[in-house]
């Protein structure tokens, strides 16, 4: 056996070399991709009216892996995904092993109320996250996921009483909103001990909306008053999380996590401005109102546990914690003219998950026995307040495949698709259901392997 490429046949240093030189492109188009993601991560894939309340539609930020699986994460731990949900988790990737994940959603939403029906389509490129192995015990992990996002245009139209010439005088209100929120982060996850590992994840947390309400009569001598809230946000987001991993038998394998996201308000401005104008003619007067630090990330608690049963089937169950309730939120006050931040409009959040993965035979022949099969549900309730009334809660149920892809230099990689049907209701509000399909797939190569030729 030799170690040196001095006594590589001319077709297996070709052979090399190509590999080598395809890698290299592999990474310049890698970081290239996550150069662009930050504009691509502000698109909003969302039409939810309920969007339009706290920093809109929150994302479980679960990617292919565990995306059929209810979005659980904290106690699940392999060196063959990147688990940004746990960062202790990255300590599992080992030193042979380069990862990346991208994924992209596809989601049909049906909205009613009233016995009044809406379909709509939106679909967008969703996350993108890498991995590898930083030092010995340390693994490194990077990557573009969305925080939340803000997405709407609907109209209310009422009466509102009669004219003098006993005609009926209708007012319409018009809502339209456009934005999110994303975090560009970077990780780290250390091997303290065999059982024991620690990790953090550091984000770039920015984002922005524009929300605009017109409001307007038939009447042809009415003003049109528009109110348009804008918000930009720049800042950072700090997590950290915990693992302890126990064999209890030679069959089962028990994984502990917790984690931790630090509150702390945002740097940023929301801006409020509201404009009169008459219908007939061109005159109108404005006000412009301004709040520096609007909002603020809440407190995040997360423990979980999976065991993992003679390397076949994975069981796993989340609960997550969100201290939105002690939370200011910007609110403008009609009566007084006033644009301040107040209390009581946000609630704590709590969310429950629980998905199971099952691989029937990992060391088989047979396609099927190699295909993982999931399932998970979730239920999560409202962190906002519509009036004097809770949001809606959020029910998933979930499901889908983890597709393994070969060829001739690699066995590694999946492909991840999953479905999700999402149903969001509350008592006399819009019931909202929405069906995703999501595509994921994880390249998970051997880029620093030496090689060895007779």
């Amino acid at each position: 056996m030799y170690y040196s490429c001095l006594f590589v046949p001319l077709h297996s240093e070709i052979e090399f070399t190509n590999k080598r030189k395809m890698k290299k492109r592999i990474i310049v188009s890698l970081l290239a991709g996550m150069a662009l993601l930050p504009s691509v991560a502000q698109v909003s894939t969302t039409l939810s009216p309920y969007s339009q309340y706290g920093l809109g539609v929150l994302s479980d930020q679960s990617v292919g892996f565990n995306r059929g699986m209810g979005g659980v994460a904290y106690g699940l731990r392999s060196g063959k995904y990147i688990n940004m949900q746990n960062p202790a988790s990255y300590a599992a990737i080992d030193s042979l092993s380069m990862i990346f994940d991208a994924g992209v959603t596809g989601q049909m939403s049906n909205y009613k109320e009233g016995g009044k029906s809406l379909n709509t389509k939106t679909g967008n490129f969703d996350y993108a996250v890498a991995g590898f192995r930083l030092f010995p015990r340390v693994g490194l992990a990077l990557g573009v996921v969305p925080f939340s996002n803000i997405g709407y245009s609907y109209k209310h139209t009422s009466t509102i009483g009669a004219s003098t010439e006993g005609a009926k005088t209708t007012a319409t209100q018009t809502y339209n909103g456009d934005g999110g929120f994303s975090q560009l982060f970077v990780g780290a996850g250390w091997q303290v001990t065999k059982n024991l590992s620690l990790g953090f994840n550091f984000s770039y947390f920015w984002g922005n909306y524009s929300k605009d309400i017109q409001m307007n009569t038939n009447e042809t001598s009415a003003n049109v008053e528009t109110m348009t809230y804008e918000a930009s946000i720049s800042s950072y987001k700090l997590d950290f999380g915990a693992q302890w991993q126990q064999p209890l038998n030679d069959n089962n394998l028990l994984t502990i996590g917790a984690t931790v996201g630090l509150g702390h308000k945002l740097s940023g401005d929301a801006d409020l401005t509201v404009m009169n104008l008459s219908t007939s003619s061109s005159a109108g007067d404005g006000t412009e109102l301004s709040i520096n630090e609007p909002f603020s990330l809440p407190l995040t608690i997360g423990v979980g546990a999976s065991l993992i049963r003679k390397r076949s089937l994975t069981v796993a169950a989340d609960y997550t914690l969100q201290k939105w309730g002690s939370l200011d939120y910007p609110v403008f006050n009609n009566a007084k003219g006033t644009y301040t931040l107040q209390g009581g409009y946000l609630l704590d959040r709590h969310k429950v998950a629980a998905g199971l993965d099952w691989q029937p035979k990992p060391l088989g022949r047979k396609f099927y026995q190699l295909v993982h099969y999931r399932l998970g549900v979730s239920y999560a309730t409202p962190y906002y307040k519509i009036g004097t009334q809770d949001g809606p809660g959020e029910l998933t149920v979930s499901g889908g495949f983890g597709i393994p892809l070969y060829n001739s230099w690699n066995n590694r990689s999946t492909l991840n698709i999953s479905a999700q049907w999402v149903r969001n209701t509350g008592c006399d509000l819009i019931k909202e259901n929405m069906f995703r399909i999501n595509i994921g797939l994880t390249f998970n190569e051997r880029w620093f392997a030496k090689w060895k030729v007779d």
